[in-house]
């Protein structure tokens, strides 16, 4: 958790893996203490955003929950939707469903009254939804299938620390031990990646050992726990606790690798001729990809299709102005890239101000070497929805690196001018001298857009004092 914290204020209990309701709480009292709460719309949803080259503003058009749309103004938008869809979950149409007796239930769409007492339950899906669904319903349910086309891998993880956390806060000042435990933890991520990349059938051969211990004797590993990509082609599953292995070794849980053939009233008959006896079936069958939360784009009217456009630093557009956007890891903590993202377009915001230039543009060059799809995964929910992603090019700046300490140097110690950013235009507004608790003169106005079912995830940095700052949430 140390690396999914915040590190500006640190996540405080030595735990690998945190409940939802802490993350949250964590998350509201961190926004209370920076004041971030008191900068939140929500209840707005944006559909539209148009750049004026003229005005150097984006007009930003949302619709509300309640009242009629409205349109706000911003000189730079930072667009922090993520690229999953969070209204509706991927759901496939299964042949016979309309037959089945029980409950379809999707995950995205739980209902809170839900009570799985006494019911067979076919969980389709082994991703980490599935992973965490199948032994929460164990634990009350007559039994729990988990059904899956193909296997993927996975980790156990503990909930708790091994301790070296705690012996580090034990020795070290607060604010120091976090770093250190942080550092703990990204250095942990880093070399599981690279002697996956580099190594791949070593780390296939760790992480089937470690499935295969905790199952029980003469268990089908192989068939059940053992896919046919190499690790990290898709990610890394992990579960909590082993609890996933705990449920199958009391025969409360069991894992089917199969294909369906066809619902019927009673459950599911697979390919195989043999059929699950089902009351409900849940479908965590993943997620569809919605880049920019589905906004409409346009720069002075012209839309722009992001399927077409190669990324800077994976985080901005080439030749859209005044827009960035946050894309985490997808082998290491989301938070430790957006980390690093948002204190770059805090460098940008920080020299437009000083600068009073007031546009900044991705230019890429004539050859940025080969494009490939920005999230570099193989996994279904990555296929369905690649066509509407973005590009990465060959090399700096233009290709996304999946490597932190690198991304250091990369955000924070490269320069502004020179490395595919454009700054031109040129305020005509005075330049206003800063009060005492600022350090820039020159207002700039910064919208931030996040989609969230529940509510956001932000974080504070050093931005400029007289700069405007909204968020909208829907």
């Amino acid at each position: 958790m140390f690396t999914l914290g915040y590190s500006f204020r640190p996540w405080q209990t030595s735990t690998s893996i945190a409940p939802g309701a802490s993350i949250l709480q964590y998350v509201r009292e961190t926004a209370s203490a920076y004041g971030v709460d008191r900068l939140i719309r929500y209840g707005h949803r944006v559909v539209g955003a148009d750049w004026s080259s003229e005005t150097s503003l984006w007009t930003v058009e949302a619709v509300r929950d309640t009242g009629p749309p409205v349109a706000f103004t911003c000189s730079f938008l930072f667009v922090c939707s993520g690229y999953y869809r969070y209204d509706e979950g991927y759901s496939p149409a299964f042949p016979g469903q309309e037959s089945f007796a029980g409950q379809i239930i999707h995950p995205q769409h739980w209902p809170a009254d839900f009570d799985a007492s006494g019911k067979r339950i076919v969980v389709i899906g082994s991703g980490a939804t599935a992973v965490t669904l199948v032994p929460a319903l164990a634990s009350t349910a007559e039994h729990v299938t988990m059904l899956q086309r193909s296997p993927g891998y996975m980790a156990a993880l503990p909930d708790t620390d091994d301790g070296f956390d705690i012996l580090v806060s034990r020795h070290v000042p607060r604010r120091l031990s976090a770093v250190v435990s942080r550092w703990k933890g990204i250095v942990r991520a880093l070399l599981s990646y690279q002697i996956s990349r580099r190594s791949p059938e070593k780390m296939k051969s760790i992480l089937r050992h470690q499935v295969k211990k905790r199952l029980p004797e003469g268990y089908d590993v192989d068939k059940h726990f053992q896919p046919k990509y190499n690790p990290w082609d898709e990610r890394l599953c992990i579960v909590p606790n082993g609890d996933l292995f705990t449920a199958i070794r009391s025969g409360r849980a069991g894992v089917v690798t199969d294909t369906i053939d066809t619902l019927t009233p009673e459950g599911i008959r697979l390919a195989s001729g043999h059929e699950l006896p089902a009351d409900v079936v849940v479908t965590a069958t993943g997620l569809n990809l919605l880049l920019f939360g589905g906004i409409d784009l346009r720069v002075d009217g012209v839309p722009v299709d992001p399927s077409q456009k190669v990324t800077y630093q994976g985080m901005m557009l080439a030749d859209v102005p005044n827009l960035a956007f946050a894309i985490g890891y997808t082998n290491a903590s989301w938070t430790l890239k957006i980390d690093l993202v948002v204190h770059y377009v805090a460098r940008i915001l920080r020299h437009l101000d000083r600068s009073r230039h007031t546009t900044v543009t991705p230019v890429a060059p004539a050859d940025v070497g080969e494009l490939r799809p920005l999230i570099d995964l193989t996994s279904g929910y990555i296929r369905r929805g690649i066509g509407q992603m973005p590009k990465q090019g060959g090399h700096t700046p233009w290709r996304l690196h999946q490597n932190y300490p690198r991304d250091i140097r990369m955000f924070r110690l490269s320069r502004l001018h020179g490395n595919g950013l454009r700054f031109s235009g040129r305020s005509s507004t005075p330049r206003r001298q800063p009060s005492a608790d600022a350090r820039y003169g020159y207002p700039t106005t910064f919208l931030a857009v996040a989609f969230h079912v529940s509510r956001p995830c932000w974080k504070s940095v050093a931005l400029p004092t007289d700069t405007v700052y909204e968020s909208l949430v829907g």
